[in-house]
C-alpha cells in the first residue's frame, strides 16, 4: 500500500477523532457521575434506547423487503424508486420531520383519519419511533441490498429449480446469505436512531419522559448546563462506540 494513502487515512481518522478528544478534554470529571445520572438524563437515555430498538425492528420488517426488491427485481422506474427510498439519506433531518408532521399529523394526510380512531402519533412516544425509522430505514436497506447483489443468485437459483417455493428460498438460503450485511445494517440504523434529532424535534417535540430522548437532553442542556450537555454527549459516544465494537468482527482474510 502507497505510503501516502496511509497518511491521507490517518488524516481523516485524526479528523474524526480530534473532535472526540477535544469533547472529552471538557469533561468535568470530578461531578461526571452526577451529571449523567440526573432522573432527566436516566429517562432520555432510557427512552432512546427503547425507541431506537423499536425503529430498527420496524427498520427490518420494512428494509429486508425492499432490500430484495430492488437487488433481485427489474420493473419500469426502480432507478426512481431506489432513489426515494435512499432520499433521506441526503434530506436534512428537520425536513423529514417536517414531511412525517404533514403526514401523520392532526391535519396531515393521514392524521385525520387517525383521529377518527383515537389515535394521535405526532407528539408521542410513537412519532419518535416513526422518526427514527425514517431516517435510518435507509442505511439497512442500502446493506442489505449491496449484500444481496455481492452474492449474485445462484443459490437461490438452485434451491429453486430443486422446486423449493418462493418463501422456502428466502427463509433457507436468501436470509443465512444476507446475514452479515443484515446485521451491518441493523448496527447502522440502531446507531442512526439513537443519534436522531432534527425530525424527532420537528415531529415528536420534546416532552420529557414521552419524546425528549438523549440528543434533545442533551441539546436543552447545553443552554442551562453545558457541563451536563458535554457529559451525556460522552455517553452518547461511548453507547455507540459499544454498540458498533460488540456488533462489528473483522473478517480474517484468506
Amino acid at each position: 500500500m502507497p505510503r501516502w494513502i496511509l497518511a491521507i487515512a490517518a488524516l481523516g481518522a485524526l479528523f474524526i477523532v480530534l473532535p472526540i478528544a477535544g469533547m472529552t478534554g471538557r469533561v468535568d470529571w470530578a461531578h461526571f457521575g452526577s451529571l449523567v445520572t440526573s432522573p432527566s438524563a436516566v429517562t432520555a437515555l432510557l427512552l432512546s434506547l427503547r425507541t431506537a430498538a423499536a425503529s430498527t425492528v420496524l427498520c427490518l420488517v420494512l428494509g429486508v423487503p425492499m432490500a430484495l426488491v430492488l437487488a433481485r427485481s427489474r420493473f419500469p422506474g426502480q432507478r426512481l424508486v431506489r432513489a426515494a427510498v435512499l432520499l433521506p439519506l441526503v434530506l436534512p433531518p428537520v425536513v423529514g420531520g417536517i414531511a412525517l408532521l404533514s403526514t401523520f399529523g392532526r391535519r396531515g394526510l393521514l392524521g385525520q383519519s387517525f383521529e377518527v380512531l383515537g389515535l394521535q402519533i405526532a407528539f408521542s412516544t410513537t412519532a419518535v419511533v416513526l422518526a427514527q425509522t425514517f431516517v435510518a430505514l435507509p442505511f439497512l436497506v442500502l446493506s442489505v441490498e449491496s449484500t444481496l447483489r455481492a452474492s449474485g443468485a445462484r443459490y437461490e437459483a438452485v434451491a429453486a429449480t430443486l422446486g423449493a417455493t418462493p418463501s422456502v428460498v428466502f427463509w433457507r438460503v436468501t436470509l443465512p446469505l444476507v446475514l452479515p450485511g443484515l446485521v451491518s445494517g441493523a448496527v447502522l440504523a440502531f446507531a442512526r436512531a439513537l443519534g436522531e434529532f432534527g425530525a424527532t424535534l420537528t415531529f415528536a417535540g420534546s416532552l420529557e419522559g414521552v419524546t425528549r430522548t438523549l440528543p434533545l437532553e442533551i441539546y436543552l442542556q447545553r443552554e442551562t448546563d453545558p457541563d451536563a450537555a458535554v457529559a451525556l454527549a460522552l455517553v452518547l459516544v461511548a453507547v455507540a462506540v459499544v454498540v458498533m465494537v460488540a456488533t462489528h468482527r473483522p473478517r480474517v482474510l484468506s
